[in-house]
């Protein structure tokens, strides 16, 4: 399984950095870390604390009415109809396919530079997972590929919102339409982005997003849900998720157990009036970055694309020698960290019919790009100590 690869820091539990592997060998000096949950709950402690007693003490865990509120909340902050709690953002895109009738037979069309889940859950619904390359400037999915990649058999295009950053739906629109296939976003990443106007999540007939904690809107362990703007399949992927059923003991189709429960809810309900603001917190600090970062040459930091609002789940920068600067940063204690290391076309689960420089432009980026500590409560001194440190890495390797 293709993980990222987290430079070390004492500020941050193992357990709170996703997907991490932790290298090692480094004792933590400056301590700027990856991601600070414990400063975010902070905001919405004095909210938070009060519900979740009341739900232990009720034992009202699953369902009910505070995931209700908050699957009502979420719709009508992402400008979608529907909003459907599940139990992971694995789940959210496998029960959005087969929401959408999509299976065994049929092909999706996603990029090879996202996370290994977005490839997990084509496969998962039984539909065949077709990889195409990214765009060379802001790493997304490219509909030129998309185009030269579809064929009677395709069924979906999945557009990643990678990095907080929306990716050219509007092309995809086009294209899709021109073929008949569906499109259905990964949001994971995009919680509050729009493009041209649009929020992440509403172009296609379903998106998928997670709440992971590490995420804009990150709950307290696993969840995440589908979106969705079509009545039927928010009523499918409703029933999907349940067992295959509407009625208890009653299952009409094979379904799973994926439930987003109500102390997940709680916290997520809370964070929500949070998070324009802490959205609005990362676009600073991006600026922030960017403006630092602008004088140092041997980085390239990313850009917007036009038309975006973006929402910097992540700030990633593309400096040559990457593994010897992630380690550099390690040994000051700042955690950093790749997303991701490898293609999912060059991972042991997806390397069947691949093959090494199949997608030129993900595989140049893996060996590249590097992700830098960024989240809502950053400071401006911790940004600066990010930037003096890398600065000197990349000086001092000359």
């Amino acid at each position: 399984m293709t993980v990222e690869r987290i430079a070390p820091n004492n500020a941050v539990p193992n357990s709170l950095v996703p997907n991490s592997v932790v290298a090692e060998g480094h004792a933590a000096r400056v301590g700027v870390p990856f991601v600070d949950l414990q400063a975010q709950f902070a905001d919405v402690a004095a909210e938070v604390m009060p519900v979740l007693h009341d739900v232990l003490t009720t034992a009202g865990y699953i369902g009910g009415t505070h995931v209700a509120a908050f699957e009502t909340a979420y719709a009508q902050f992402s400008g979608a109809q529907h909003c459907v709690g599940v139990g992971n953002g694995t789940d959210a895109i496998e029960l959005a396919l087969r929401g959408a009738g999509i299976g065994a037979g049929d092909e999706v069309i996603l990029p090879t530079n996202s996370f290994i889940a977005t490839a997990e859950a084509v496969s998962r619904a039984g539909a065949t997972v077709v990889l195409v390359d990214v765009d060379p400037q802001y790493l997304l999915i490219d509909p030129e590929q998309v185009a030269a990649a579809i064929t009677a058999r395709t069924r979906a295009i999945i557009p990643v919102h990678l990095f907080g950053q929306t990716a050219p739906v509007e092309q995809l629109v086009d294209l899709a339409a021109r073929h008949d296939v569906m499109i259905i976003e990964d949001a994971a990443q995009s919680q509050g982005a729009s493009r041209n106007g649009i929020p992440t999540g509403t172009t296609g007939i379903a998106a998928a997003t997670s709440f992971y904690p590490g995420k804009n809107l990150g709950a307290a362990g696993d969840a995440g849900a589908v979106l969705t703007n079509d009545d039927a399949l928010a009523d499918r992927v409703r029933i999907i998720a349940a067992h295959g059923s509407r009625q208890k003991y009653v299952h009409d189709v094979v379904g799973v157990n994926s439930r987003l429960d109500a102390v997940q809810a709680v916290v997520l309900r809370a964070k929500l009036a949070h998070l324009q603001r802490w959205n609005d917190l990362r676009r600073r600090a991006a600026e922030r970055y960017s403006e630092m970062l602008a004088s140092i040459d041997g980085v390239q930091s990313p850009t917007s694309a036009p038309g975006n609002v973006d929402v910097w789940h992540l700030y990633v920068v593309r400096v040559d020698g990457r593994d010897r600067v992630l380690d550099g940063l390690g040994a000051a204690g700042i955690g950093a960290g790749i997303h991701y290391p490898t293609p999912i076309h060059l991972t042991g689960a997806y390397h069947d019919g691949h093959r090494a420089g199949q997608f030129p432009v993900s595989e140049h980026a893996a060996q590249q790009i590097l992700s830098l500590p960024l989240f809502p409560h950053i400071s401006v001194t911790q940004q600066e100590i990010v930037v003096d440190r890398l600065a000197g890495l990349i000086v001092g390797a000359r």
